[in-house]
């Protein structure tokens, strides 16, 4: 038997069904989902517990205090009663996603199938559906690729054991919130408050997760492989406490499984908790700022970035601000993983419908630009750049213009996507010196059939532009080329 290392398990590249893809679409849908009360709505389950923060003081004046009413008790409320997933399913497509799935398990230990492994699931208790199971059914149906997402290693640290009288604290109850550890924490109580002392890190003062823990985070993702058999596994950050022959171990498991199921698999992490070519680098709520040698994807969400699930009162993201967001991370060999977040009886908010409707709109006339493209051998022109480079950026994402584009190619056929109505016609400054005129067979608009006129001077090529825009948020010239030999 081959030795089991980093090196087996480095992978040739991204598969080529995400390459064609570039767009996908994930739920956080759980049991966070009822109180719906953020900032993040996903790290309710863990600030409810702690005196001090908007979610405790949330949940004590609409639940009351969390000894008495813990995390536990909202499963009941967890109704999922106007779950659909071919409902879902459809929306997903006809936004332009080409993959799509649920966060199958996030910190809150909450499992979102039918497991063996975890009596605390969605089939046994709250909605008594596989959720992860019948949308895999649902969004294979349409024609996409299946997603899961797994935030369960984060599980370990996620909940404060240390409280007595709070649940958490109870081994009952140790299948949701994790076997109770760390229980010298309590020292630092104030109250109810949590306070370390100054330059006493929480996340590495921590005791690490024992074998125990580990096992079971092991035993969890390899049954929702077995249960949903799914083209792409998301990591979220918790991979980084889960030791190599664990994460060495999964790894083996799916692409074996999977390659064996004809499926090419796709695995994603964050910073560097896998080796450089064993899986897809994400970066959550950022992107680069300039074309990379390698290949990331983004995680991000059509909330402001504070949600992640349903939140009562969120605030969205523009629709221009998405299709804007997919566009640069594909000119810069990026890829987009959006999220949206159903209320807990399974229905979207309107605007996060309106959303989706607006990108699918989009890319019914665009996605010629997007779908199975390549980088070119340069991002785009124009004036405005990004003011950061990796995760968290977002906040200082500019406003770009009409006199900002983004190039992708396929064939012979170069698209320069243009990020507002160039209405008095477009110049693309300073192309590479390899692009000659005398390559240009024509230029056209997507979605538009009033002629461009052209002209090259140099390397800047004039372009006019139709009378009407095609659509809205983002236009593409289509500049077909030919071979020169």
């Amino acid at each position: 038997m081959r030795e089991l290392t980093w090196e087996s398990l480095r992978r040739p590249g991204v598969p080529a069904w995400l390459r064609e893809a570039k767009f996908g679409i994930y739920t956080h849908w759980g049991i966070y989902s009822v109180p719906a009360c953020g900032p993040n709505v996903s790290w309710y389950p863990s600030n409810m517990y702690l005196g001090g923060t908007d979610q405790n003081r949330f949940h004590i004046e609409h639940y009351g205090h969390p000894s008495k009413f813990g995390y536990k008790d909202f499963i009941p409320m967890f109704t999922g009663d106007r779950f659909d997933p071919d409902e879902w399913a459809e929306m997903f497509r006809k936004a332009g996603a080409g993959f799509a799935g649920p966060v199958a398990e996030h910190h809150d230990g909450f499992s979102m199938w039918n497991s063996a492994v975890n009596p605390w699931n969605s089939a046994r208790m709250g909605p008594k559906r596989d959720v992860a199971g019948e949308l895999e059914k649902a969004i294979r149906r349409q024609g996409m690729k299946f997603m899961v997402a797994l935030h369960h290693a984060e599980n370990w640290r996620f909940y404060p054991h240390w409280i007595p009288g709070y649940d958490t604290a109870d081994p009952r109850y140790a299948g949701l919130y994790g076997a109770p550890h760390d229980m010298g924490f309590a020292k630092y109580m104030v109250g109810e408050r949590f306070v370390l002392p100054d330059g006493m890190e929480f996340w590495n003062s921590q005791q690490k997760p024992d074998r125990a823990a580990l096992d079971t985070w092991l035993r969890k993702a390899e049954e929702i492989v077995d249960r949903t058999s799914p083209d792409m596994v998301w990591f979220d950050f918790g991979l980084s406490m889960v030791p190599d022959s664990w994460k060495m171990r999964f790894l083996k498991y799916y692409y074996e499984t999977s390659e064996a199921k004809g499926i090419d698999p796709l695995v994603t992490y964050k910073h560097h908790d896998l080796p450089a070519g064993c899986g897809l680098i994400d970066l959550e709520l950022g992107r680069y700022d300039d074309l990379t040698y390698m290949e990331w994807i983004t995680d991000t969400t059509v909330d402001d970035g504070e949600a992640w699930g349903y939140r009562y009162d969120a605030s969205y993201k523009t629709p221009r601000t998405l299709i804007h967001y997919l566009v640069d991370n594909v000119s810069k060999n990026g890829y987009l993983l959006l999220n949206v977040g159903p209320t807990s009886r399974g229905e979207f908010p309107p605007q996060a419908k309106e959303i989706l409707t607006e990108m699918g709109k989009w890319l019914r006339v665009n996605g010629e630009a997007v779908y199975g493209t390549s980088p070119w051998v340069t991002y785009g022109c124009g004036p405005t750049r990004l003011e950061a480079s990796g995760s968290f950026n977002e906040g200082k994402t500019p406003k770009y213009t009409s006199e900002d584009v983004r190039f992708t190619v396929k064939g012979r056929t170069l698209y320069a996507v243009v990020l507002g109505w160039p209405k008095n016609g477009l110049v693309l400054r300073n192309l590479p010196q390899d692009f000659r005129s005398e390559e240009i067979c024509s230029v056209s608009m997507l979605g538009s059939e009033e002629p461009v006129f052209w002209r090259m001077d140099g390397c800047d090529l004039t372009l006019s532009c139709p009378k009407m825009p095609p659509c809205d948020h983002a236009y593409t010239f289509r500049i077909r080329r030919k071979d020169l030999l």
